[in-house]
Order: C-alpha cells, then sequence, then structure tokens
C-alpha cells in the first residue's frame, strides 16, 4: 500500500507541482485510509476496496464527529489517488466515481468594512522606522491585489512592473497572474525600494525582506498583519487571508464583474469566486432591512 502512496505522492511533486502542505495533508488523508482498511477488513489491499468501503470509512469517520469540511477533504484525496491509479493502469474502476461527501454550509468569509481598512491604510504614523513602513506596504499591496500569502512572500522586484504599472504573481501549481497597480501603490512600492535598498544590507531577490535582509515567512507575516488587525474589534476572524476576502467583496460590491474577480485572485474555477457574491448578498440584505419600511426589523427597546 505504501509503495502506491509514495509513488503517487512523487507524483503530485513533480508532475502536477502540488504545494508541500497539499502533498502532506493528502498523504496523511491516505495514509489514514489504509489504516481503516488494515483494522477494519485486512484481507483487502488499495487496489480491492469498492464504493461500499469507502462509505464505511465515511461514516466511520462521521461517528468519529470529524467535520463535514474535513471528510470532503479526505474524499477529495481518495478521488483523485484512485484516478492517478486508474490513469497509469493499476487499477480498471475508480471505486470512488459513485461516493459523494457530506453536504457542508459554506461559511461567509470575513472582511474588513472598507472605513476600517481606508483608516489603516491613511495612518501617517506608518513611516516610523523601516519595519513599520514595510508593514504599511504589505498591508497596501494585500488590500490592493487580493494575493495570498505565499505569494506575497514569492514576490521579487522583476515582478513589479512600473512602466506597465503592473505586478507578476506566482500562485498555485507556478500559475502567474498580471494584476494592475494604481499609481499611488506604485509610488509607495518605489519608496518602499529605494529605502530598502538605502537601510538594508545584502538583499536576496526577495522584494519584502525582514531587518537581516533575510525573506520573509509565513508565520511573520501573518503575525504582522494581526498585530494590525486586531483593534478592529468587529471582526470574527483575523489573519493575512481576510485581506484577500476584503479585496473581493469590495471588487463586487462595487460592480466588478465575478469572471475579472476570479481572474484577479487566481482561482482555477468560478465555484471558488461566488462565496464572495454570498457575503456582498448579506451587505444588500442589512441595507435593505435598514432602509425599507416593510423590510424586518428587530423590535426596538421601548
Amino acid at each position: 500500500m505504501e509503495l502506491l502512496i509514495d509513488k503517487y505522492i512523487k507524483y503530485l511533486r513533480y508532475e502536477r507541482n502540488y504545494s508541500s502542505h497539499t502533498e502532506i495533508s493528502y498523504f496523511n488523508d491516505l495514509k489514514q485510509f489504509c489504516t481503516f482498511i488494515q483494522n477494519n477488513h485486512p484481507e483487502l489491499t488499495l487496489t480491492d476496496v469498492d464504493a461500499n468501503i469507502i462509505r464505511l470509512w465515511i461514516v466511520s469517520l462521521m461517528n468519529e464527529k470529524t467535520s463535514p469540511r474535513s471528510v470532503n477533504r479526505k474524499i477529495s484525496a481518495l478521488k483523485s489517488f484512485y484516478k492517478y491509479l486508474l490513469r497509469i493502469g493499476t487499477i480498471e474502476i475508480d471505486p470512488t466515481r459513485k461516493v459523494s461527501g457530506p453536504k457542508t454550509k459554506k461559511p461567509i468569509p470575513s472582511f474588513v468594512k472598507t472605513s476600517d481598512i481606508e483608516a489603516i491604510l491613511n495612518d501617517n504614523q506608518a513611516e516610523d522606522s523601516f519595519e513599520t513602513f514595510r508593514n504599511h506596504v504589505i498591508m497596501e499591496l494585500f488590500y490592493v491585489t487580493g494575493i495570498r500569502r505565499a505569494e506575497l512572500i514569492g514576490l521579487k522586484d522583476t515582478d513589479v512592473d512600473f512602466s506597465l504599472k503592473s505586478i507578476k504573481v506566482t500562485g498555485k501549481r507556478n500559475k502567474q497572474r498580471i494584476i494592475p497597480l494604481s499609481n499611488s501603490t506604485l509610488d509607495l512600492l518605489n519608496q518602499y525600494i529605494n529605502r530598502r535598498n538605502e537601510e538594508i544590507e545584502n538583499t536576496p531577490e526577495a522584494l519584502f525582506v525582514k531587518n537581516d535582509g533575510q525573506p520573509l515567512y509565513p508565520m511573520l507575516v501573518h503575525r504582522i498583519v494581526t498585530n494590525i488587525l486586531k483593534w478592529i474589534s468587529t471582526l470574527s476572524k483575523i489573519s493575512p487571508h481576510v485581506l484577500r476576502h476584503t479585496f473581493a467583496t469590495d471588487m463586487l460590491n462595487n460592480g466588478a464583474d465575478i469572471n475579472a474577480v476570479k481572474e484577479l485572485l487566481g482561482h482555477s474555477s468560478l465555484a471558488s469566486t461566488e462565496v464572495y457574491t454570498h457575503t456582498s448578498f448579506e451587505e444588500l440584505k442589512k441595507i435593505y432591512n435598514k432602509a425599507h419600511p416593510r423590510a424586518e426589523k428587530k423590535e426596538e427597546s421601548i
């Protein structure tokens, strides 16, 4: 069993260019499925199981109080694995083809109100030191581009095109996209690069660096963003991804075409982008309920 899994993980790494995070998740999910087979059906191997065995595994996961979202992720890993085995001729029938997971309710993404993010970006105290100025530029870039944390860390100076007023972003599976930038953002980036080159020695190719000239790392970026956003009491969740949600929500709320937002975010399918239309709709409902005389309103306290 392990040989097939190892072969599959190498396929994800070298042929599909999956991230190490995805590799680890898929590996753990498949190992968990193997353990289930060994404990409950030791006479079977990965190539012998059928849809009924997989459904029994799903039931066992649900009985263990595994969340529907996690169960569906594990099923996705299994489907991808058996699709690979079918492609290389190890199996003739995909046992997952008629297997479906539990329904999940997609949560509405948390986002920063426009007034709050504007207050943060207009903070004149952000230029006190290189570090605070860098953090200010990072917040600006997250909000105006909607890029992911890993994409920001991977940016290089050469990715910023001042003549074409754009930035090149390398996303998941090394897919690249071009995002336009405003003159004000470009001016901010130019100020940052000049200041970095003056104050920081031995900088690598990375656009954003630490005080010692080394590239940023994921937890540092998370800490930078959360330290700035923690003062917004209305946020239910704080992370760099909240700024990505904010970008998409503000774009759609201000009339952007959903397909254009999809391209800017680097989503592979429209379904991933559509979650932000629910956010916009929730905002519309609030406005409607507040303004329309026939709308449902909470009873005012007497």
